[in-house]
């Protein structure tokens, strides 16, 4: 009898051990990479608004002027919306910043290639080059404006968000389409799913940046939402959504620990 309660007890903490190395507490740092950035968007980052994303105003949204746009080596077909990056001018003493300070900047958009020119001399997004253009105020955090590209190290970093996850449900009845923001941790979403109060779950698609789709008829119906970051940890947000919200709104959810 003791051997079996022993034999079930060894399972059980192996069974616990492999779901908790599949679904770390927190998101960790990555490692230093190397990359260029150059900066877009004027003065104010106003340029910078909209973008492939689908976040719309920046400003508004809490993210700011903390942002890049990413090459396809980083974009990840908008898989990589969200995620935040910590980044710092490297070996170019002419012009980067003395003390070498570090940003940290969220991937609001698309930085896409120019093939018409090298990637060394003009095409600096082209494939398979790791780059960001920064929003301008955060360039010259890092580096002089005269410079106009730099090299940088860059790594992921969790992302520190205030509040919940944010879910803007747009469109009609038939197609609803919810932008996700303000995600801490992993920052990026790679799964969705929704809720309503007379169905199961179901997975919506990603329709582009962080826009996920779902046809399914939802109005008159509380809604829950659970998304999923690239580190595969998820989020359930349980009736968040009252019977009687309206095409437009936002609703906040459960965010991630960081």
């Amino acid at each position: 009898m003791a051997i079996w309660v022993v034999t079930c007890l060894v399972s059980l903490l192996l069974v616990l051990v492999a779901v908790e190395a599949r679904i770390p507490g927190v998101y960790s740092e990555g490692a230093w990479q190397t990359a260029h950035a150059t900066f877009y968007g004027g003065n104010d980052a106003s340029g910078t608004m909209g973008g492939a994303c689908g976040y719309g105003n920046l400003y508004s949204q809490g993210y700011g002027v903390n942002t890049a746009a990413l090459s396809t080596a980083l974009f990840n077909n908008g898989f990589s919306c969200g995620a935040c990056f910590e980044i710092k001018c490297a070996n170019d003493p002419q012009w980067c910043h003395s003390g070498s300070p570090s940003i940290l900047v969220t991937a609001t958009n698309f930085c896409p290639p120019n093939y018409a020119l090298p990637s060394d001399n003009g095409g600096w997004c082209n494939p398979p080059r790791p780059h960001f253009d920064l929003a301008m105020p955060m360039f010259l955090k890092i580096a002089e404006y005269r410079a106009g590209i730099v090299p940088v190290s860059y790594r992921r970093v969790p992302c520190r968000k205030q509040g919940g996850i944010r879910f803007t449900i747009n469109g009609f009845r038939y197609f609803n389409l919810v932008l996700i923001t303000n995600v801490a941790g992993s920052g990026d979403i790679v799964k969705a799913s929704v809720k309503g109060s007379k169905t199961g779950w179901m997975s919506m698609s990603r329709n582009w940046g962080q826009n996920w789709q779902s046809n399914a008829v939802l109005v008159g119906q509380s809604l829950s939402f659970r998304v999923t970051g690239s580190d595969r940890r998820t989020s359930t947000s349980w009736n968040i959504v009252p019977s009687h919200w309206q095409f437009g709104q936002t609703f906040s959810g459960k965010n991630f620990r960081v």
